[in-house]
């Protein structure tokens, strides 16, 4: 059995102290049968918060949403792939890029036979029924491989993104206190070297739990959102010197009283869950 890739030798952390840029998109597929309540409120909760406390240009900051009147920044299959490359265009080492999404996410059975369980990471634009879900090894090509070593990409995924642990076939998933799970790793991560770039993706469930919808605040949001949107903030600003594993602990904490699922941290490299959260 082959073990974790190797961490790439041109791995550099980030500073995040160059260029911010980040992508929002939530969708709650209005009229559709399977209907969100949400993720819309979640996309545009998580936009402010970059926006108003983490210094992000709001000319910066994308926001794709099923109410937009704007038929370019609707969550359609074609305007997130472009919106995802617009996100990584001329990135350098020390910017700090954000990627947010919630709505529905899914399995579906990996005809290359790379994935360790059988199973490709999906998530479904608006459209998916007409244009197709976006699989986890695309977004992998577009999001994580063309980034420079330095550049970090933070991905929050949300809601009712079933399976999202690994939604970016990234080599590394962390559990609390540092252990390093490997049984996720599909073939094709353990083959190849470990990306250069500074990726984690914080997500709300592991890839065989499904995330919750709730009703907090007066308004619908996502499980992870609830934490996000209600408590995250108070987690990073009353303790500046937050780290990983207490940020991903302190969440597992406030999600553990009602729900069922776990905060997950994948990486494209080891993390060091005792070094400072930055964004």
């Amino acid at each position: 059995m082959l073990g974790l890739p190797c961490p790439n030798s041109r791995f550099v952390r980030s500073r995040c102290t160059g260029r911010k840029r980040a992508l929002c998109i939530g969708i709650n597929y209005t009229g559709q049968r399977d209907e969100l309540n949400g993720c819309i409120n979640d996309a545009k909760t998580f936009r402010n918060f970059l926006i108003d406390r983490y210094g992000f240009r709001s000319s910066d900051v994308m926001l794709l949403t099923d109410d937009n009147r704007d038929p370019e920044y609707k969550p359609t299959r074609k305007n997130m792939i472009e919106s995802m490359k617009w996100l990584i265009q001329g990135a350098q080492k020390d910017d700090s890029l954000v990627i947010h999404y919630s709505g529905h996410g899914g399995q579906k059975r990996d005809e290359g036979g790379h994935e360790a369980d059988g199973m490709d990471e999906v998530i479904f634009p608006l459209d998916f029924k007409q244009s197709g879900d976006i699989v986890d090894d695309e977004m992998n090509k577009i999001l994580v491989q063309p980034l420079p070593s330095g550049c970090r990409l933070t991905v929050r995924f949300t809601i009712l993104c079933c399976h999202s642990g690994t939604v970016l076939d990234l080599p590394y998933l962390h559990s609390a206190h540092g252990r390093i799970k490997k049984t996720h790793i599909s073939m094709r991560a353990r083959i190849r070297e470990a990306p250069v770039a500074d990726v984690i993706s914080f997500s709300a469930c592991k890839d065989d739990e499904t995330s919750a919808d709730t009703f907090e605040g007066g308004m619908y949001v996502g499980a992870m959102s609830y934490v996000s949107g209600s408590h995250i903030f108070s987690l990073f600003f009353s303790n500046q010197n937050q780290t990983y594993d207490s940020l991903l602990n302190s969440v597992r904490r406030i999600l553990q009283p009602k729900y069922k699922q776990k905060a997950q941290l994948g990486a494209s490299n080891p993390v060091n869950l005792d070094l400072p959260f930055i964004l």
